[in-house]
């Protein structure tokens, strides 16, 4: 495949479409560039005017990591970029999270030695390599999403859930908030992705992928008081033992002591609020 061919590209927004193929004009050119690939809803496919567009830059192991310090001009060749931030915050330092524009447009540009593109959650689109370079490197190994660990959670939730009712029942709501969106991002829409046989990646697009679930889990969202939280509380409580039934069918002493907390609690507070 050369860089300007659009034959195998998804359908794409007109903008998205320009920034790709200006990006696979320049990169071939920069030293220490072995590769570009796509991923993301480019893999997927759904693209569109909301989109962010990542891209995978393969990159000589002789250049790493001093190719790390030339990122923000190289995404700066790119187009007109108003402002760029590595991706700690993710867990993924070699990312560049990227804002072009106007119009406004989303990049993200993942740095990765050949050497470590073993590293990767999904097998990207090779749009252009240099002597079959990132090929070769991709065929070394699998892409592997991570998958619900079900123990793990077991181990943690219940004492997340009394941690949340202990706040609610101090006054302390926005960090329930924060909690609660915890608990719907690494729990309870990985787990529901994983048993319909999807990739549980938290809640993107549950609207739309799995809407009934997502009907239920609009349940777990609260306002800013101890009755609304109280309520999104136990939702998420009752969502889970019912998404992790098949493999816990017996409630552990930690969760029976941790839903009779909760129900006093909630009884406590319906009593003093009347």
């Amino acid at each position: 495949m050369t860089a300007d061919d659009r034959t195998s590209w998804p359908p794409m927004p007109e903008l998205h479409a320009e920034f790709l193929a200006r990006a696979l004009a320049v990169l071939p050119e920069v030293p220490g560039i072995a590769g570009v690939a796509a991923g993301g809803s480019f893999v997927t496919g759904g693209m569109d005017d909301q989109s962010d567009l990542d891209l995978v830059l393969g990159v000589e192991p002789s250049h790493w990591p001093a190719m790390l310090e030339r990122r923000k001009g190289i995404a700066a060749s790119l187009g007109s970029l108003l402002e760029a931030f590595t991706g700690e915050h993710v867990g993924e330092p070699r990312l560049l999270i990227c804002l072009y524009g106007p119009p406004l447009l989303h990049i993200d540009l993942k740095f990765m030695s050949l050497d470590d593109v073993h590293e990767r959650v999904e097998e990207p689109v090779i749009l252009w390599e240099r002597d079959g370079a990132l090929s070769d490197a991709f065929e070394r190994s699998e892409a592997c999403y991570p998958m619900p660990d079900y123990e793990w959670i077991e181990d943690r939730f219940w004492i997340w859930v009394h941690y949340v009712a202990t706040k609610i029942e101090r006054g302390e709501l926005f960090e329930v908030f924060n909690s609660l969106t915890y608990f719907r991002f690494k729990v309870l829409g990985p787990l529901y992705l994983e048993k319909a046989g999807e990739r549980p990646d938290g809640v993107r697009r549950i609207e739309t992928r799995a809407p009934d679930f997502a009907q239920a889990l609009g349940d777990t969202v609260a306002t800013h008081d101890r009755a609304s939280c109280l309520r999104a509380l136990r939702a998420c409580a009752d969502l889970y033992r019912e998404l992790r039934s098949d493999r816990y069918e017996d409630g552990s002493s930690a969760e029976t002591e941790v839903l009779r907390y909760l129900k006093d609690t909630e009884r406590a507070w319906i009593q003093g609020s009347n």
